[in-house]
């Protein structure tokens, strides 16, 4: 594993150091130099944007507080450029702490458009600061020097912003690949499954909007010290809209994307200002509705970009079973048998005037298969939620192993060691089954960013494959484990999701309609699962409309209609119950 996360890398750098020592023109260059300063800045987007699903207008800001940073300390306190680069991540980090904690607890459009907002405040802020030399910006910015070596010009820049590239390429690509990147990539379906695995959202989304900042940030750095000047205008939101288009061109789902869409949009716009005014004759921003229509064209027919294109024809990597000898997770307690796991009492919901669920109590005992079943409109979905810390309760309460966990987030309900699935499965379908399984177990890991980006948390990452792919023969898809999640047929997925849900090890799973949309046999398959998890202990509450599949699985049955508590017993006193029959077929007047 380790001698193949380090090949590109190497290969890279080994390029790098080839079209440095080769007989380029300066021009070409001083070209690849640019690109290598725009991939920084695209590669946070790849980030944020292609795989975190946050759209931030705003990134070119970022670009600017490491420049400025730069350029004032060393022109005003003659600090080392390599001094000024720690301060100006500082300076990033601080800024998009404060305005990622604002800004990201906002959603749809409004997030696009606070980051436009603040885009705006700080280029202006950065134009009217006597400090900063207002529009004029600063003149005389030493170069970057290492002893007695010159790295601001030429090839020895190239080569430090190649090498800035490909670092933050491989940490980009070692983040994915770890639990903290499988939560990441949780993010971008919304965040109801996230929380639901354990994922505090807004931690993760103010964590990849931080990495962003601080590789513009190091862009900003580098530009300073290259141009040896600093004004305002590269950094306000016509530059936060390019670097965006640079990612879409490229591709925002992919770390090759980044360096894609900022090589292909930096050489056409410079052929572009040579060609278009020989063509019309007459000078004019004529590459920018070009620009406009080459976005158009790319949304319609490639709309994951152009390295997506060249990605599905290289052949796919295989995660090798490199699990084997890792040591197993820790087991939570589990309760004793018979014991009251959940307990919902007198519990309430009311949307305005309307009464969803009205004074329901019913338990659930360890080791039982609980069915709650009842008509559409019964309350049922809305209950689940109640339970899972989707709603919260307008009265009474919910007790998990004699906890209150009613008022709790989901993703506090799921630490105490509840799990859950959904009626519509929610899954990544980029990721394969094995990574998808293991985003359950989330809460089972302790490393973070720092140390995945640094491959320092592989021993743990071990031990969370093993337990999915323990998972996943738990269920019988072992077979299934290197499969892209999105070509799994609906009962494979069904079931890869319960994987998932116990692959945190719970002592509760909760199942929403988990035969929705299965066949025959994939419900057989279902029902064959759900036994074996009971005769293993585990105590299941289990939403479905299917009747047979209730009644063949589940030891107790409580019954809703019209949000209220009908009944409850066996499958057989539920069977043969005349208000049961009423509630679902009706009564003859």
């Amino acid at each position: 594993m380790r001698r193949s996360a380090l090949t590109l890398p190497v290969a890279g750098l080994a390029l790098v150091v080839l079209l440095a020592w080769l007989p380029l023109p300066d021009f070409w260059i001083a070209q690849l130099s640019s690109i290598g300063q725009y991939s920084l800045v695209v590669l946070g987007l790849v980030l944020l944007t292609g795989i975190g699903g946050l759209t931030s207008f705003g990134q070119a800001a970022f670009v600017g507080i490491g420049a400025y940073a730069t350029a004032y300390l060393t022109l005003q306190a003659g600090l080392s450029p390599w001094i000024t680069l720690a301060v100006g991540l500082a300076l990033t980090a601080a800024s998009a702490a404060v305005i990622g904690w604002i800004t990201l607890r906002m959603s749809g459009h409004y997030l696009p458009l606070a980051t436009i907002a603040w885009g705006l405040a700080l280029y202006y802020l950065m134009g009217n600061l006597d400090a900063l030399g207002r529009y004029d910006g600063l003149l005389g910015v030493p170069g970057i020097a290492l002893g007695r070596w010159d790295l601001s010009q030429g090839r020895p820049f190239f080569v430090l912003t190649w090498v800035l590239v490909l670092l933050a390429g491989f940490s980009l690509v070692n983040l994915l690949d770890s639990r903290t990147g499988r939560a990441i990539r949780s993010l971008n379906g919304g965040s109801r499954m996230a929380e639901a695995m354990g994922v505090n959202t807004l931690r993760y989304k103010i964590g990849i909007f931080l990495i962003a900042a601080l590789f513009a940030s190091v862009s900003g750095w580098l530009f300073a010290h290259n141009q040896q000047t600093v004004n305002p205008s590269p950094f306000g939101i016509k530059w936060g809209i390019e670097y965006l288009f640079m990612a879409v061109l490229g591709g925002a789902g992919y770390v090759g994307g980044a360096v894609t869409g900022a090589a292909v949009t930096k050489l056409l716009e410079d052929q572009l200002q040579v060609l278009l005014p020989k063509l019309f004759g007459t000078s004019g921003s004529y590459d920018t509705i070009v620009f406009g229509v080459v976005l158009v064209l790319v949304l319609k027919y490639l709309p994951d970009g152009v390295w997506a294109s060249i990605a599905r024809r290289l052949p796919r990597r295989r995660r090798s079973a490199d699990w084997s000898g890792a040591a197993p997770l820790d087991d939570r307690p589990k309760p004793a048998p018979g014991e009251a796991v959940l307990e919902v009492h007198a519990a309430r919901k009311v949307f305005g005037g309307l009464t969803a669920v009205n004074d329901v109590s019913f338990s659930v005992r360890a080791g039982q298969i609980v069915g709650l079943i009842g008509p559409n409109g019964a309350g049922k979905s809305t209950t689940f939620n109640l339970i899972t810390g989707v709603l919260d309760l307008t009265a009474g309460e919910v007790l998990f192993r004699g906890e209150r966990i009613s008022g709790l987030p989901s993703r506090e309900i799921a630490r105490r060691g509840v799990s859950r699935t959904f009626q519509h499965v929610k899954m990544i379908p980029g990721m394969t089954v094995l990574e998808n399984v293991a985003l359950g177990a989330h809460l089972r890991g302790r490393c973070g960013a720092l140390s995945a980006m640094l491959r320092l948390d592989r021993a743990e990452e071990q031990r969370l494959l093993r337990e999915a792919a323990r998972q996943l023969e738990r269920v019988g898809m072992a077979d299934s484990l290197h499969e892209l999640a999105g070509n799994l047929a609906m009962g494979q997925q069904r079931l890869m999701e319960i994987a998932r849900a116990l692959c945190s090890d719970p002592a509760l799973l909760l199942l929403d309609e988990p035969a929705a949309g299965l066949r025959h046999l994939e419900k057989q398959a279902l029902a064959r699962v759900l036994r074996e998890l009971r005769a293993q202990g585990m105590t299941i509450l289990l939403v479905e409309h299917d009747m047979d599949l209730v009644m063949d699985v589940t030891d107790h049955i409580v019954v809703m209609e019209f949000g209220t508590h009908l009944m409850e017993g066996t499958p057989a006193e539920v069977r043969q119950s005349p208000a049961v029959r009423a509630a679902y077929l009706g009564t003859e007047h």
